[in-house]
């Protein structure tokens, strides 16, 4: 696998919304963990990751405990994951993920820039075959060799370990949080520079011309609906 998943990762578009939004978006996760495991970070995985996470985005504290209260509260709000597979301009491909109280006006909004953009929908696993489903994990302060002996210790086999000006670690979904686990055992002061469970698209294309300026207002439209979480691509950018 080696260096091409790094090329691969530099491709991947994640929404880049304002503030706003991004603290949204924070809210609802955060709210939804709480609500599926417990308000507890320690003996709630999920919840724990999302607070360290909006907290390095700077999100700031009374947005998270508001949400986690909400739980406490009694607070009754569902919200679904919905991923929507998207055939854009000059053979792109494009996976949104959607976090979600009202499905309708998700793919209703989703739609409507499709139709701007000469994009369309796909039916599920159109496009998503063609991602590889993976955690990556990036930090600074150890070596190869530590971090290979500590994950082999506790048996987890990862898909590669790349190491640059970082450490990077990409695994399984489903071994994230055992990763970390293992490379926080070996020095609990780590600070993880990434630390996500991402989409990488298998293979690249490079648009040009009108090609390129649909796709760009396609990424542009669909970052401004409110319940986009994360954009996958296949583009070069």
């Amino acid at each position: 696998m080696g260096r091409a998943y790094e090329v691969r990762k530099a491709s991947i578009q994640k929404t880049g919304a304002a503030k706003a939004k991004l603290y949204s978006m924070y809210a609802r996760e955060i709210y939804q963990a709480a609500k599926n495991g417990g308000v507890e970070l320690e003996s709630n995985p999920m919840l724990k990751r999302l607070v360290e996470r909006a907290k390095k985005e700077q999100v700031p504290s009374d947005i998270i405990n508001r949400a986690i209260d909400k739980v406490n509260s009694g607070v009754d709000e569902s919200y679904q994951s919905v991923r929507y597979e998207l055939f854009g301009p000059g053979g792109s491909t494009v996976l949104v993920d959607c976090l979600t109280d009202n499905v309708n006006r998700s793919v209703s909004n989703i739609r409507a820039v499709l139709n701007k953009t000469n994009s369309k929908m796909g039916v599920s696993g159109s496009v998503a075959f063609n991602y590889d489903n993976i955690c990556i994990v990036s930090f600074a302060g150890l070596t190869t060799e530590q971090v290979m002996d500590s994950l082999i210790e506790k048996n987890i086999d990862v898909i590669d370990i790349i190491e640059d000006d970082l450490i990077t670690v990409y695994g399984n979904p489903q071994d994230l949080f055992q990763i970390k686990e293992a490379i926080l055992s070996i020095n609990p002061k780590i600070e993880f520079e990434t630390d996500e469970i991402t989409m990488v698209p298998k293979d690249t294309i490079t648009l040009t011309g009108e090609d390129k300026e649909n796709f760009d207002k396609l990424t542009t439209m669909l970052e401004e609906i409110d319940d986009v979480k994360n954009i996958y691509h296949n583009v070069e950018v």
